[in-house]
């Protein structure tokens, strides 16, 4: 029997159009490890599932052989979920653990993470999991130069997979990708460990966000920087100093990352937000590392760094 978590993880699969999206979600459905996943997709046909049909539920339901449950978003996201959520309530569904949803290949991911955020129904009940962002090897660099919608779905992203390595050398492309987002590992299509893809807890996370001391680096009008510094922040005090920053200037700040030494706690709290959407802080066990100093990772496009140092070291404190 799946035990249905507290808050349901919704994980969002993004990438521009022929970047090999729907692929990656062909194999995350044939996963014995996702078999307690329901996936919402714009329509069945799209990614060929009819052969793999176990059991038809309804008209926009169908259980895998897998144990995946998939259903088409017809309307508007927000109402896709409460029905899905309403099924499994009253057990006319088999219960899941983890939602997936397939975004346009044209679409901004933010939209879709503000959903899950702000409808008050689905906040009782789900939270965000991760950004997962395919990129085309073949077609990637030429789409980060021409498409502001493949910028961003890089930009926010958790997981950046790399497909079509065997048509094309990647190498150029990553590079640009650390560039844009730093905190984010990059990925294999052809070697990818599907069952730990989703894995979101949060100790394992973090400790992925600083893999370089300090990060440094810019993509066209698009900036990556870290700050880091000593000493225990006033909860409070960052607390108005980020509602500010994100009410000023929420649009241009694409990601933060963060892991904060708060006053009073032992252990430290994780920090994640896209634009204005701030994830509700996660207290985690323990320190990842040795390393007990706040560090956040930004990615902003069009923002002053300094000015961003000066109005913390204000509000807050002083950078390390």
């Amino acid at each position: 029997m799946v035990e249905v978590p507290l808050f349901t993880p919704v994980h969002l699969l993004t990438g521009f159009l022929g970047s090999g999206k729907t692929t990656l979600l062909r194999r995350l459905l044939n996963s014995p490890a996702l078999a307690d996943s329901a996936v919402l997709i714009n329509e069945f046909g799209e990614i060929g599932l009819d052969h793999e049909l176990l059991e038809r539920i309804d008209a926009d339901a169908v259980l895998l052989s897998s144990g995946c449950l998939c259903c088409t978003v017809r309307g508007e996201l927000a109402d896709a979920i409460k029905s899905l959520h309403g099924r499994r309530e009253r057990g006319a569904i088999p219960p899941y653990k983890r939602l997936i949803i397939e975004s346009s290949g044209l679409a901004d991911p933010t939209p879709v993470l503000t959903t899950i955020a702000a409808e008050p129904v689905l906040r009782r009940h789900y939270r965000i999991g991760l950004v997962v962002t395919t990129v085309d090897a073949v077609n990637g660099e030429a789409q980060l130069d021409a498409q502001p919608e493949s910028v961003k779905q890089a930009a926010v992203a958790d997981r950046l997979v790399v497909t079509k390595t065997d048509l094309a050398g990647s190498d150029a492309l990553e590079a640009r990708l650390t560039r844009l987002n730093p905190a984010a590992p990059i990925l294999h299509a052809a070697t990818l460990d599907i069952d730990a893809l989703l894995d979101d807890s949060a100790t394992r996370e973090v400790a992925g966000w600083f893999r370089a001391e300090a990060v440094d680096a810019h993509e066209g009008d698009v900036r990556a920087f870290s700050l880091a510094f000593d000493g225990a922040l006033d909860w409070n005090a960052f607390g108005l100093w980020l509602s500010m920053l994100l009410h000023v200037h929420g649009a241009a700040v694409l990601r933060v990352k963060g892991i904060l030494a708060i006053a009073g706690e032992a252990a430290p709290v994780a920090l994640h937000a896209v634009q204005q959407l701030v994830h509700a802080p996660r207290h985690l066990p323990a320190w990842p590392s040795a390393d007990r100093r706040t560090r956040l990772v930004f990615i902003v496009k069009g923002l002053d760094e300094a000015a961003i140092r000066r109005s913390f070291a204000a509000f807050v404190g002083h950078l390390a």
